[in-house]
């Protein structure tokens, strides 16, 4: 028995070094050089990814000829890139920005937090379907209290749960001991609730505690709380209501108000119409005019009314209507309009994400992955140098202005570590002096921001590094696009540019090619679109007349679209409607009037250089391009390895 365990351990052992091996024979091939240019290699890999990206559903494409020839343009490719970079273009400002900001879009799926927000939004959906009864005790705490304060508030609060858990009443003691304003009146009760209604802290705490216990300390921006949870039901959705008021207070006479409201309700048993008496009676003026009308709201928005939500939510069917009730405002009486369920995930995800993005909880949620990111990858850091760079801040830092002084070592000392990666102080001083920013906070607090920063930064680059290391995809990405923006300036600079703005270039390079430009009988015409009920007979008349400014000056005040150049009679199907010779002429196409002005038939032969001048530059472009390909051959050497290309066309081609 031991012998066979031994044999099978030896054959697991020898198949999983063949398999390393042979994906170690795989990577060793795939790395395998197609050609060189100056000395850099293009793999096989990276020439077979652009090519079978650019020739996707092709398979005429992938020929023993039309992969030479897509070699000898990657070539020319390289070798302008090659330029580029040798001229510095990938260092401006402009290329670094926009090559980061593709960098940013790129690489959001493969971060940690690359699900994040959906995350989020799918919890907050779901947290909505339910509300939360809850009441809670408050010691007062401000984000940014002091270690001696923040312990001293958090022993305080952590002491009143003790004396609660032991048998005291949550009620008496959020009314002895909380510093919410409102418990002295409430007790603590927050009535129910539902999410991103609460601050995201205390949201979380309410809803992963059971009913009938208490949370554990929970700190927000306000402070400390514990939470009573009394109740969960499922979420009541949104109330849209009409209401008739009528006042109290301000020296008002409560028992004629009374009347008033019971008066009213009488009159709507009677079968009054609503809109007559609120109409006559209420005193809202926000919702007077609108029959009554409110704004449909949910579970806690009118938690500062409680008995109007309460009432409110009372109602069953549409067109019910509430006995006479008091609020603090006055007497009410409420019509039910409609109840609305909460929608769907679907309908509610693109705003909900909105909400979301802007709320606490997404912050929170990546200072959380922040510090688990940091565990990840093994920051370690060198508290001394911490210390002394620190100790640097001084008040230029609030003008964002600060130059900070020397340091013993010069910087050299280790102020962090990510894995066996050193970053020195020297490092994190130069990333504040380009980062800093006027702002109103302490300088050592706003050095310590810059600082998180900084490693967070750090971190994102060492998971952007295993990220293409794992993605040999996500790699190409990267460099498609770094190559691509150094090709479109340097083509901008070298060819396109230049074709365009250099007269006298295109005009020798017709001189010498006029017998490529040749063209059978055509029209130089402008065509103008007139609408159905546009002004034909005015523009007929200007364009015979022949009067060159008043044209213009008709055509930018009608908006008339034109278009001019040199046409062949097949050109336009309204040509076949008008006689061909020089003149004005008008027809109909599709609903559409046409007014062609011909204003010379041209004989075939050679075109003349403004006719052809479009042709011209195309052509000259590639003349340019051609010639500066040959001169980058010249300066760099391009050496084609045999066994490379051998190595893709079998590839492309199996």
């Amino acid at each position: 028995m031991l012998k066979r365990v031994a044999l099978m351990l030896l054959c697991c052992g020898i198949v999983s070094q063949a398999i390393c091996q042979q994906k170690k024979n795989k990577k060793a091939a795939g790395s395998i050089p197609v050609f060189t240019v100056a000395g850099t290699a293009v793999t096989a890999d990276e020439f077979i990814y652009l090519y079978r990206k650019n020739h996707q559903n092709k398979a005429q494409d992938f020929t023993g000829e039309k992969i030479d020839e897509y070699l000898s343009l990657f070539i020319n490719f390289k070798l302008k890139v090659l330029e580029a970079k040798k001229r510095g273009m990938d260092t401006t400002d402009s290329f670094v920005k926009e090559y980061n900001s593709y960098k940013d879009e790129l690489r959001k799926p493969y971060l940690p937090d690359a699900g994040l927000g959906d995350s989020l939004v799918r919890l907050t959906y779901n947290r909505m379907k339910e509300e939360i009864k809850a009441s809670h005790i408050l010691i007062n705490l401000k984000p940014d209290a002091s270690p001696e304060d923040t312990l001293k508030a958090f022993n305080r609060i952590t002491d009143i749960r003790n004396r609660i858990v032991a048998g005291e009443d949550f009620s008496r003691a959020a009314t002895v001991y909380s510093e919410d304003p409102s418990a002295k009146s409430n007790q603590g009760s927050l009535g129910y609730f539902t999410a991103m209604q609460m601050v995201y802290p205390f949201e979380s705490a309410a809803y992963t505690t059971t009913p009938g216990e208490i949370s554990q300390p929970v700190r927000t921006r306000f402070g400390y709380h514990i939470i009573k949870v009394f109740d969960r039901r499922p979420a009541q959705g949104e109330v849209e209501v009409s209401h008739i008021m009528i006042r109290t207070g301000e020296e008002k006479d409560n028992e004629k108000a009374k009347n008033t409201i019971f008066t009213i309700y009488d009159q709507l048993q009677a079968g009054v119409a609503w809109d007559e008496l609120c109409e006559q009676y209420s005193e809202d003026p926000a919702s007077k005019g609108n029959k009554g009308k409110l704004r449909p709201f949910g579970t806690g928005a009118m938690a500062s009314v409680g008995e109007f939500e309460k009432t409110a939510f009372s109602l069953r069917k549409p067109g019910e209507i509430s006995d006479p009730f008091q609020t603090q405002y006055g007497w009410h009486i409420l019509r039910l309009e409609q109840k609305i369920a909460l929608p769907s995930f679907e309908a509610m995800a693109p705003a909900l994400k909105n909400r979301v993005t802007r709320d606490e909880r997404t912050t929170l949620s990546k200072q959380a992955l922040q510090a688990k990111l940091r565990i990840q990858y093994q920051l370690a850091e060198k508290d001394a140098t911490k210390k002394a760079v620190f100790a640097l801040a001084d008040s230029t830092l609030s003008k964002g202005a600060w130059s900070p002084g020397a340091l013993p070592n010069s910087g050299k000392e280790i102020m962090f570590s990510l894995g066996g990666t050193h970053y020195m102080a020297r490092d994190f001083l130069a990333y504040a002096r380009a980062h800093q920013k006027p702002n109103a906070q302490p300088p050592v607090k706003y050095l310590e921001q810059l600082y998180n920063n900084f490693v967070d930064q750090s971190i994102l680059k060492v998971a952007e590094e295993k990220i293409t290391e794992e993605n040999p995809t996500y790699g190409y990405l990267l460099n498609e696009y770094y190559e691509g923006i150094l090709l479109f300036e340097i083509m901008e600079k070298e060819v396109w540019r230049k074709a365009s703005e250099d007269s006298v270039g295109q005009r020798k390079y017709y001189d010498t090619h006029i017998s490529a430009y040749q063209a059978g009988e055509r029209a130089r015409a402008v065509i103008y679109s007139v609408p159905a009920d546009g002004d034909r007979v005015p523009l007929k008349e200007l364009l015979s007349a022949g009067n060159e400014e008043k044209i213009r000056s008709f055509l930018t005040q009608k908006k008339v679209k034109t278009e001019s150049g040199y046409f062949k009679k097949d050109d336009k199907l309204i040509f076949a409607k008008m006689p061909w010779a020089a003149g004005v002429y008008s027809a109909e196409n599709n609903g559409i009037y046409y007014l062609a002005w011909l204003k010379e038939i041209l004989p075939p032969g050679s075109m003349s250089f403004e006719e052809a001048r479009p042709a011209i530059i195309s052509d000259y472009q590639s003349y340019l391009e051609k010639r500066w390909v040959e001169e980058l051959k010249k300066k760099y050497a391009v050496k084609v390895n045999e066994k490379g290309k051998k190595y893709i066309l079998q590839k492309l081609q199996s």
